[in-house]
């Protein structure tokens, strides 16, 4: 089989390489953490130009892209440069979430999102659901033409820059159903809903959001009444492979930074990269990192899957890349010594976010319990 990337792909890859060279230096970064938005509009607008939404998005949608080596190209290029910006919530997660459950005029808002003008966040996690897609405490009543929400949402990331939040509330069934989910467009400015922002470890920003008697009319609804959780698994899967190829992609620039260094840190008269203890770990690092590259290889391969076969190849990936980028993330950093953990260093952020991917969407124990539970199923 030929792994390699289309003609097209090959150029997103190339030229989102070139700018984010060009542009995402660990000086322009580590001003964008220490900004109070987290992130920065211009570079936004700028990569929303160059056709990086879009190619998360099908033709059919208004992009030219969607497919998982799609998602991989693009991600892996971001996780390689180190990309704080919300690429992931508003794309991945809002933009499938509304082009799968949405109605004409909501999915008019796709346009707003591949265009760069229109931000998105996904409120579903809860302060007790953990890593359960389908624990949801919060409540939608409805009442006349309007619909009630109340409840609270944890790390709902990107939720202060975005214009509509797409929430999780139960309208049937027990706390861990997976049936009786819905999902709502909420406006950021809507009455009744707080949030109480924090900067994130990795970078980027997030929310807890507080629902109080948020109403809404019956059109804020995406799809039919608690029918949401199969498009909440399926956008779920889609950004699990989006972190698998951030994560394979600042693994590379991990080892590099780390090869860069072994050559040119003398000791005793010669590179420290001669000594034949360091390149064995050295070596090791290169396996590690082949091994998370067929790993996200595969879960790409197997996105479109039915349901069973496409988590389980995705739960899978995510448990090698969480044991791998550990180490990957340890290892960079004993080998360089006490200059990895200084902010102006391009590891010290490249290691946080190797290592914080572990816990979105699951953590190494999670998918390995998950990935033995879909293959006894």
């Amino acid at each position: 089989m030929d792994f390699t990337l289309t003609e097209e792909r090959q150029m997103l890859q190339d030229t989102l390489r070139r700018y984010l060279a060009d542009k995402y230096t660990t000086k322009a970064r580590n001003e964008i953490l220490d900004s109070d938005s987290g992130m920065s509009s211009a570079i936004w607008a700028e990569l929303a130009e160059l056709g990086v939404i879009g190619a998360l998005f099908p033709e059919d949608q208004g992009g030219f892209g969607g497919a998982g080596f799609d998602i991989t190209t693009v991600f892996e290029e971001l996780g390689r440069a180190g990309v704080v910006e919300p690429f992931l919530d508003t794309a991945i997660l809002g933009g499938r979430l509304i082009a799968a459950l949405g109605d004409a005029g909501q999915r008019a808002l796709l346009d707003e999102v591949i265009g760069g003008s229109l931000h998105l966040a996904f409120a579903h996690g809860e302060p007790t659901s953990r890593y359960d897609l389908s624990r949801v405490e919060t409540t939608a009543v409805q009442n006349g033409e309007e619909i009630v929400l109340n409840g609270r949402k944890a790390v709902v990331i990107n939720a202060e820059a975005a214009g509509q939040l797409i929430v999780s509330a139960r309208e049937s069934g027990a706390v861990d159903d997976e049936g009786g989910i819905s999902l709502f467009l909420v406006p950021a400015d809507s009455a009744g809903m707080a949030l109480r922002g924090y900067p994130m470890l990795a970078g980027g920003r997030a929310a807890e959001v507080t629902l109080d008697n948020v109403r809404l009319p019956t059109s804020a609804r995406l799809g039919a009444a608690g029918e949401a959780f199969p498009a909440i698994a399926a956008a779920a899967a889609a950004a699990n492979v989006a972190l698998s190829a951030e994560a394979l992609g600042a693994m590379e620039t991990a080892t590099e930074l780390t090869r860069g260094y072994l050559m040119t840190r003398q000791q005793f008269g010669r590179p420290i990269g001669t000594f034949q203890a360091l390149q064995h770990r050295f070596s090791d690092l290169l396996i590690e990192l082949e091994q998370v590259r067929s790993a996200v290889i595969n879960a790409a391969g197997h996105l479109a899957d039915d349901p069973q076969s496409r988590d389980r190849h995705i739960a899978a990936a995510r448990n090698l890349i969480g044991r791998a980028g550990r180490l990957v993330a340890e290892e960079a950093i004993q080998m360089h010594g006490g200059i990895a953990m200084t902010q102006e260093y391009e590891l010290a952020h490249i290691a946080k976010r190797i290592v914080m991917t572990d816990h979105r969407f699951g953590d190494t124990d999670y998918h390995l319990e998950r990935f033995i539970d879909l293959s006894v199923a």
